[in-house]
């Protein structure tokens, strides 16, 4: 029998990175438009967490850095949680379809 970190039911937790179409208007949509992925810095903890580098984390670096470390206003990072796999889904789903190009 495997054992489970802090007795979370055996839900997988793991982060995603991605490039949205679009620029920095298109990542605030899909992020305004998140219903269980909260808007944080910083990506721990059992929840679902959402994160926009180049205006949150690395936003006194300093443009032309930041393209050189990948750092695009298009990134976003996500950490998943111990929510229900469907939900989030639907969640990221939904949030993509906010999205105007």
């Amino acid at each position: 029998q495997l054992a489970c970190p802090l007795d979370l039911g055996c839900h997988s937790v793991g982060m995603i990175t991605f490039f949205l179409k679009g620029g920095i208007e298109q990542s605030r949509q899909f992020l305004e438009n998140l219903q269980i992925f909260a808007l944080a810095e910083s990506l721990g903890g059992v929840e679902s967490l959402a994160e926009h580098p180049a205006i949150m984390t690395h936003a006194s670096v300093p443009a032309e850095r930041r393209k050189e470390l990948g750092i695009s206003d298009s990134l976003v990072r996500l950490s998943v949680g111990i929510e229900e796999q469907e939900d989030l889904l639907a969640d990221i789903k939904g949030a993509l379809d906010a999205v105007q190009l």
